[in-house]
């Protein structure tokens, strides 16, 4: 029985091969994933914290926050949905953006999460902040856009999405020798 060396080995985030400039490319997302993911956990936490929002109605409540851009808001169906229980929809938005936020801070299931921050970020932007004038005082704009990126490339580095895609490719390799 022949025996094999593994000659392949970790590679490290900052190869000692690589330039400057190709480091901080491969990094470019990490500070918008953390601004991100941070932002997302803070305004989930924030939410169940409240001793208001979670509530149908009163000061503060998102009961009231549905019923006072109903009227302005881009698609009132949506709206109107959110107004048939709006402390199950506090509580699903709030529970949405600690699973959004936790997924891209960590970089699990990186591009999923990405998405569904574009989705809660694209629904707050026709809903809560469309009758923003100019459109650029409405941060969920922002926030949509800022989505695009992970959506698109992930969590390449720093991830769990990275650390397990190379424990498959070392898997599928080491099956292969």
């Amino acid at each position: 029985m022949a025996q094999s060396m593994r000659t392949d080995s970790h590679t490290s985030y900052i190869e000692e091969n690589r330039s400057w400039r190709d480091t901080a490319t491969r990094y470019a997302l990490l500070p918008l994933r953390v601004f991100l993911g941070v932002t997302f956990i803070y305004a989930g936490v924030d939410k169940l914290n409240s001793s208001t929002f979670l509530h149908d109605s009163g000061p503060g409540s998102i009961g009231d926050l549905m019923r006072s851009v109903r009227g302005s808001s881009a698609i009132p169906a949506m709206v109107d949905l959110a107004l048939k229980n709006p402390s199950g929809f506090g509580y699903a938005m709030a529970l949405g953006e600690l699973a959004v936020g936790l997924g891209t801070l960590v970089g699990l299931l990186s591009r999923l999460a990405a998405f569904g921050g574009a989705l809660i970020s694209l629904s707050l932007w026709l809903t809560v902040s469309w009758a923003s004038s100019p459109y650029y005082y409405g941060n969920d704009l922002a926030y949509l856009m800022a989505w695009l990126p992970l959506v698109l490339a992930g969590a390449p580095v720093l991830s769990l999405d990275a650390a397990l895609r190379a424990r498959r490719q070392r898997h599928r390799t080491d099956m292969y020798r």
